[in-house]
């Protein structure tokens, strides 16, 4: 028996936010955005809409995909740092909406590393108890809800969408989708990347939302110089682990967060460009949900087939960073 992707599905939202918009916003250019970032536009979700919507909609097409109905599902779990509330869980909510009584449910934080360490709990549960069928895994973030639009150096960065992958087991004597993983968290440098106020450490008061305490702050220099090798560390690695050279890979999805990181990250591999994904351009940075629609692009538009060698890799706040090897 083995464990393999069945769907795969995504969703971002209809609003777009141009660099052309932020102009008007803040003090900030087209071309300063660009050259940065790599990012021309992102999704906003509507102002009804939650991260649990969103997640849905990847989750059904996913399902839809493998020809599955959510009442088949054993888990759900949904990797994100924008719940619809603090409790109960986005998984739960999505539980009720799917009519999947069945299902265990919970949310996982790792903030950009989120669906990494998703799907390498999914897939480890799933090894460990086969009564485990269908596990629905989905990436899902209204990040625009904790944007500070007041601040040029993060708000040019962010954008809202759902990515989701279903795993299953099947009866076949394949080795499983997932071939090595390499996950790591470093909380030393958890004050890098965060949002200061809206838990136990400093719940909600007058000052906190004057003060913007409630939207992500970053810095930017510092987060760039531990991604970079952070990644390449860990995609290194699940390649010799699984003794699969990078121009075996055919395809590297990145998360999304910055073009620079992205071909900073594919140059150290020794990975051309044309094998390393990018949407950035129209997403900007996703966090949870990037590499979900990264995963679910490709695997529509054909440009993987079954038995492909995909490597995943991520880096975001926690400080958590890692690396999947998939064979599609």
């Amino acid at each position: 028996m083995s464990i393999r992707i069945a769907g795969t599905g995504s969703y971002v939202p209809d609003k777009v936010l141009t660099n052309a918009d932020l102009e008007k916003m803040v003090e900030t250019s087209d071309e300063w955005i660009r050259t940065r970032t790599g990012i021309q536009e992102r999704r906003i979700a509507a102002p009804d809409q939650a991260t649990s919507d969103m997640a849905y909609i990847a989750g059904s097409r996913a399902l839809e995909m493998a020809g599955v109905k959510g009442e088949e599902l054993s888990a759900i779990i949904v990797a994100t740092i924008t719940p619809d509330h603090v409790f109960p869980g986005t998984g739960c909510l999505l539980q009720k909406r799917f009519g999947a009584p069945g299902a265990f449910c919970f949310d996982l934080e790792a903030a950009c590393s989120g669906l990494l360490y998703s799907l390498e709990v999914a897939y480890s549960l799933m090894r460990v108890n086969r009564k485990y069928k269908y596990v629905l895994v989905c990436g899902a973030e209204k990040l625009s809800c904790i944007t500070d639009w007041t601040d040029r150096n993060t708000c040019v960065l962010f954008g809202d969408g759902a990515g989701a992958v279903l795993l299953e087991n099947v009866d076949d004597d394949q080795p499983g989708c997932v071939l090595a993983s390499d996950l790591h968290a470093d909380g030393n440098y958890g004050d890098i990347l965060l949002m200061p106020a809206g838990g136990s450490r400093m719940p909600a008061s007058e000052e906190s939302v004057r003060e913007r305490m409630h939207s992500i702050r970053m810095a930017g220099k510092e987060t760039f110089k531990l991604a970079v090798p952070s990644m390449v560390s860990a995609s290194r690695k699940v390649l010799e682990e699984a003794g699969v050279a990078p121009s075996e890979v055919k395809l590297v999805i990145p998360h999304q967060a910055n073009q620079r990181i992205i071909h900073a990250v594919a140059q150290r591999l020794d990975v051309p460009e044309e094998r390393v994904y990018e949407n950035i351009s129209h997403y900007g940075n996703t966090s949870a949900a990037s590499i979900g629609i990264c995963l679910d692009e490709v695997v529509r538009n054909g440009l993987i087939e079954r038995g492909d060698y995909v490597l995943l890799t991520a880096f975001g706040g926690g400080l958590t960073w890692g690396a999947l090897l998939l064979k599609y």
